[in-house]
């Protein structure tokens, strides 16, 4: 069985920058798509980012289009997200979960779900 552990989150200012760690145990992920998540409170889950099980393809939603990076190093089986230029629309729960298959943006295409870390960005 699979866990992942998300970490890296906290309380920045607008315009600041934060970078989050997708840890897996357990097994590895390493031949799998990853996907990040985020949830506000009061809104549904959504999807943000995910990456290809080797890094060559990755996709975005087009609000974090150009501010977010996610990358992956395989041998530490770690998915990170680079979040630059934070605004306080980006308060929420981050969450990342492997993917079922590549490109995938809808929850029911991921499994194994983190238990999320907190991103907080003051105006």
């Amino acid at each position: 069985q699979v866990q992942l552990v998300e970490s890296g989150g906290g309380l920045v200012q607008a315009g600041g920058s934060l970078r989050l760690s997708c840890a897996a145990s357990g097994r590895t992920i390493r031949s799998y798509p990853m996907g990040w998540f985020r949830q506000a409170p009061g809104k549904e889950r959504e999807f943000v980012a995910t990456i290809s099980w080797n890094g060559g393809s990755t996709y975005y939603t087009d609000s974090v289009k150009g501010r977010f990076t996610i990358s992956r190093d395989n041998a530490k089986d770690t998915v990170y997200l680079q979040i630059d230029s934070l605004k306080p629309e980006d308060t929420a729960v981050y969450y990342c979960a492997i993917g079922l298959r590549v490109g995938a943006r809808k929850v029911t295409e991921y499994a194994y779900w983190g238990q999320g870390t907190q991103v907080t960005v003051s105006s």
